[in-house]
């Protein structure tokens, strides 16, 4: 492992969401109200995007599709063309607060997203149509992911609790026990067994890590303690054959933690 390597910056203001595009690119969004679509390699800046009316909270993309989807702080959420013109080729509005979570189905053809109005959307990406919208009190949507292979969709709340969605009708298929802190982020693993989530927490008190089982038991399968303030993300590392599966943290104690998954050890 190497230096770090440091690029010029990308963005006018705080950096708020980055997510991968597919191997060579990354798309990410800030205070600025911009979206970029930037090399991992060069860190030149291919595209930028202008359209929010104030900062962008989430960003995703639907790789085989080339399309790049940000939510923002002005309620909407918007979808960009990669090869396309610079304005939005969709915008999808309906939400009452900040909206704070997106999920893009495998194929591109859907977009979930969630928003702290207590609910979540399911919308057609090629018409804008709203296919089902679903609200729980006090469901204050912090991050939404889809489950690979699956027509599930992981999300977590500020009401501490972990949701499985079924995208086909949108509606709550489990939920993991409540946990003591806001859970701020959650990621599904790449084979659809596992979901992982973070938690909120201070003076090294909460700001732990879970692994909770998708399949048989649904239930709690390990904790990854050892940050001393909010665990903000939390994602699962590619692996193979020479590597053991692992996952990855970061915290508002200034650290970034590589755990191993199935012992909890950190690497």
């Amino acid at each position: 492992a190497g230096a770090a390597q440091q690029r010029s910056p990308v963005h006018a203001d705080a950096v708020t969401s980055v997510a991968a595009l597919h191997a060579d690119l990354c798309v990410s969004g800030g205070r600025d109200k911009s979206v970029a679509v930037c090399s991992w390699r060069s860190g030149a800046v291919l595209r930028r995007f202008l359209g929010h009316q104030r900062e962008v909270t989430k960003v995703t993309s639907a790789s085989a599709s080339g399309r790049v989807f940000s939510a923002s702080r002005d309620k909407t959420v918007l979808m960009w063309e990669l090869d396309g013109t610079a304005g939005p080729s969709q915008h999808f509005p309906g939400h009452q607060l900040v909206v704070t979570g997106l999920a893009v189905s495998p194929d591109g053809s859907q977009l979930c997203t969630g928003s702290r109005d207590n609910s979540v959307c399911r919308w057609d990406t090629a018409t804008g149509e709203c296919l089902g919208r679903a609200a729980i009190s006090r469901n204050l949507v912090t991050h939404l992911c889809w489950v690979p292979g699956e027509p599930y969709i992981i999300q977590s709340s500020e009401d501490k609790t972990i949701r499985v969605w079924d995208s086909r009708e949108l509606q709550v298929a489990h939920s993991f026990p409540a946990k003591q802190h806001l859970q701020t982020c959650c990621d599904a693993s790449p084979d659809g067994r596992y979901c992982l989530s973070s938690s909120s927490g201070s003076a090294g008190r909460g700001g732990e890590a879970t692994l909770w089982d998708l399949r048989q038991t649904r239930s709690q399968v390990r904790e990854y303690k050892g940050h001393f303030q909010t665990t903000t993300s939390c994602v699962f590392l590619p692996w193979g054959p020479a590597l053991a599966p692992s996952i990855a943290t970061s915290s508002c104690d200034s650290t970034v933690k590589v755990w191993d998954r199935d012992t909890g050890g950190r690497g």
